[in-house]
């Protein structure tokens, strides 16, 4: 199914899109706000498509995974993260790490390997989709309903620097979430480590470098 074929109204429950009928409407809009709500709890419901295909059993969801990426951001030492003698904004980064996902609630976690949806196809449904999420927030907020698509474009396009720390973040996450399934089902997940190649800045380099360390100990000890 090509972009122009895939709407992400298509996607959403029926006993949501119900709520987003004129019929039951009100004048507060609470309807709208409400519905955003049922859709962002389409994330806690889904499973990560990579733990799935390597049969981790009960893998994290999509909702797991942006929970422990925004709470890296809050936690991190802005100090270490001096760029051009500015520091980042660690209250963005959480923003940009509590949406960065979002749209897969419509979507689905496609995986970068995915035989039937390339790329730009990707990223044509998730901005298509963030585009309508914001659409049914505007009636009640639409000062978020703008800075929810701003921060996804933030992380999508990196054009801060607060979205190139949570792209790392993501990375180091998923490297987190990889050793402690290989520690909680003694399993080697090596195919999962190549991520850490990507991660650009130096504190989060360090980050994934003394995570890796951990994980040679764990397994030297198994050996």
């Amino acid at each position: 199914m090509t972009s122009s074929q895939w709407k992400p109204e298509d996607h959403v429950p029926k006993k949501i899109t119900d709520l987003l009928k004129k019929e039951n409407s009100d004048p507060q809009n609470y309807n709208c706000i409400t519905a955003f709500y049922h859709m962002v709890s389409l994330l806690k419901e889904q499973k990560r498509t990579g733990w799935l295909d390597m049969k981790v059993p009960d893998p994290e969801s999509i909702g797991d995974h942006m929970y422990r990426m925004s709470l890296i951001a809050m936690s991190l030492n802005k100090d270490r993260f001096q760029k051009d003698g500015k520091y980042p904004d660690l209250a963005q980064c959480t923003k940009i790490a509590l949406v960065h996902d979002i749209a897969e609630s419509l979507v689905g976690d496609i995986v970068p390997n995915d035989p039937q949806v390339g790329k730009p196809e990707k990223h044509e449904r998730e901005y298509s989709t963030v585009k309508y999420l914001a659409s049914v927030i505007e009636p009640y907020n639409p000062a978020f309903s703008k800075e929810l698509v701003d921060l996804w474009l933030d992380y999508e396009y990196q054009r801060t620097f607060e979205g190139t720390i949570v792209k790392d973040i993501d990375k180091y996450e998923l490297l987190l979430q990889t050793f402690e399934y290989e520690r909680l089902h003694n399993i080697h997940l090596d195919e999962f480590y190549s991520c850490q190649a990507v991660i650009k800045n130096p504190e989060m380099k360090r980050l994934a470098e003394r995570l890796m360390q951990e994980r040679a100990a764990f397994w030297a000890l198994q050996n």
